[in-house]
């Protein structure tokens, strides 16, 4: 296995985002999937995940709304937010995985730009930053 470049210092530096269906390497740290639902054509044994975090991914009800309202971008954006809020515990632990190692948050949406994953990983910094960990 190749060795891992050398992390970022700053832990906010530390949260990545990758499509499940690439492969997995070392520098993913610890890989997390951030998808209510099971990506299909992924076997499980070969994810290599460090944990399947259901309850971070949006609610079911959002998720079908912005299936439904793909264009609606920053709606969708900001009530994901609204739902992380309600989520300490589970973003302080994300959080504290950063402070430590690089954490690769997984995703299976096509959309590269406008998934889950993008707005929890900007989420996830600015709980780092406001902490005085960016």
């Amino acid at each position: 296995m190749p060795t891992r470049p050398p992390d970022s210092d700053a832990p906010a530096e530390r949260i990545r985002v990758k499509r499940i269906y690439r492969a997995a390497r070392a520098s993913d740290g610890k890989r997390i999937l951030v998808d209510r639902l099971w990506p299909r054509g992924v076997a499980k044994d070969r994810a290599r995940l460090f944990g399947w975090w259901k309850d971070i991914a949006p609610s079911e009800e959002l998720r079908q709304w912005f299936h439904a309202n793909s264009g609606q971008w920053q709606e969708f954006s900001s009530r994901y937010q609204a739902e992380l809020s309600e989520h300490d515990d589970l973003v302080s632990d994300l959080a504290k995985h950063a402070r430590h190692d690089v954490v690769t948050l997984l995703y299976a949406s096509k959309d590269e730009t406008h998934n889950n994953a993008i707005v929890l990983q900007d989420y996830l910094r600015r709980w780092l930053e406001e902490e005085g960990q960016g």
